[in-house]
C-alpha cells in the first residue's frame, strides 16, 4: 500500500503538468495568429512563422521553421497555394505525425470559405501569379474570418477536448464582438470606384460594396512596364477613380508615380495583423482597412 501511495505522489505533478499543458500552435501568417489568441485565449502557445511586413508569396524555409512545426501539436496556414513555396518542406521535414497532410492538426483555414477567382482554365506562368485553386487574400472578409474562426474553435476542441467547452465559449463572443463591429463598418464604402496594384482586396470589395474597376499590375506578380504605365496614366485621368489601393510592400513606388501624374489619391491599407503599430489584432485591422477605403 505504502509502495501504491508513493508511486502515486510521484507521478502526481506529471499528471497535473499533462492536464494543464498549452497546446502548442504554429500559424503561417500574422492573422491567423490573432485569431488563433482570440479562440485559444491561455490556453495555446502561438508561434507565427511569417512577419507582418513580409510578402507572403516570397517566403523560404528555414531550419528554425522547421524546429518549430516539429514541436506544433497544430499547424494552421491559410491554404489556396499562398505557402506552397515553403509550407510543404516545413511539414515534411518537421516529422511530426501531428501536422501531416490529413491529420487533425494539420489546418487549411480556407476549408472554410467559399474561394473566388478560381481560373477556368489551365493555368501557366504566361498568366503571372494565378493561384490555381482561387484568390488566397480572403482575410479582409468578416464573412470568411467568421468561419475561419468557428473552424479553428472546432480544432481545437478535438485536439484538446479537455478545453473544449472554453473554446466553443470564447468562439460565441467573438462572434457577437464581429456582429457588433460590422454594424459599425456599415456600407460607407459602397459604390466607391479603386484602381489596385495586386488583387489583394477583391472578397472586400465584393463584401462591401466597392470596385476594383483596374489593375496596376498588367498580370498578378508582374510589375508593370514603362508603356503599360504610361497607358494607366491615361485610363485614370478618363475613369477618375476615387484611389489607387495599396499595401506597404506592393508598388507604392508605382502608386505614387501615377498619382503624381493624375492627381488621384494613394490609399496605402494595412494588409496584415502587426504592419503598423495600431493594428495589434484583426479586429483593429478591419477598423484601419476600413479607414483607409473611407
Amino acid at each position: 500500500m505504502l509502495k501504491k501511495i508513493l508511486f502515486t505522489l510521484l507521478m502526481l505533478p506529471m499528471f497535473i503538468n499533462s492536464a494543464f499543458a498549452d497546446v502548442n500552435i504554429v500559424a503561417t501568417l500574422p492573422w491567423i495568429g490573432s485569431i488563433i489568441r482570440e479562440i485559444g485565449g491561455d490556453k495555446v502557445n502561438i508561434t507565427v512563422l511569417v512577419k507582418p511586413n513580409q510578402d507572403p508569396h516570397f517566403i523560404e524555409a528555414k531550419p528554425s521553421m522547421i524546429l518549430k512545426a516539429s514541436k506544433a501539436d497544430i499547424l494552421m496556414y491559410n491554404g489556396l497555394d499562398l505557402e506552397v513555396g515553403y509550407l510543404p518542406l516545413i511539414i515534411t521535414s518537421s516529422r511530426n505525425p501531428r501536422i501531416q497532410t490529413g491529420q487533425k492538426g494539420n489546418l487549411d483555414c480556407s476549408r472554410y470559405i467559399a474561394p473566388i477567382e478560381i481560373p477556368q482554365r489551365d493555368v501557366d506562368r504566361s498568366m503571372g501569379d494565378i493561384h490555381p485553386f482561387g484568390n488566397p487574400h480572403y482575410h479582409l472578409s468578416p464573412k470568411n474570418i467568421m468561419n475561419v474562426a468557428e473552424g479553428i474553435a472546432q480544432t481545437l476542441s478535438d485536439v484538446d477536448i479537455a478545453n473544449g467547452k472554453f473554446y466553443r465559449a470564447n468562439f460565441i463572443s467573438f462572434k457577437e464582438r464581429l456582429r457588433e463591429r460590422q454594424k459599425q463598418w456599415g456600407d460607407s464604402l459602397r459604390g466607391k470606384r479603386f484602381i489596385a496594384f495586386h488583387k489583394y482586396f477583391e472578397y472586400t470589395a465584393e463584401e462591401f460594396g466597392f470596385q476594383i474597376i483596374g489593375y496596376i499590375e498588367p498580370m498578378p506578380g508582374i510589375p508593370p512596364s514603362s508603356a503599360h504605365i504610361e497607358r494607366l496614366i491615361g485610363e485614370i485621368n478618363r475613369i477618375k477613380p476615387d484611389g489607387l489601393l495599396t499595401t506597404a510592400y506592393y508598388g507604392k513606388r508605382e502608386t505614387e508615380f501615377l498619382s503624381q501624374k493624375t492627381g488621384v489619391k494613394v490609399v496605402v491599407a494595412p494588409h496584415d495583423v502587426g504592419c503598423r503599430e495600431d493594428v495589434k489584432d484583426w479586429f483593429a485591422l478591419m477598423d484601419k482597412v476600413i479607414e483607409s477605403l473611407k
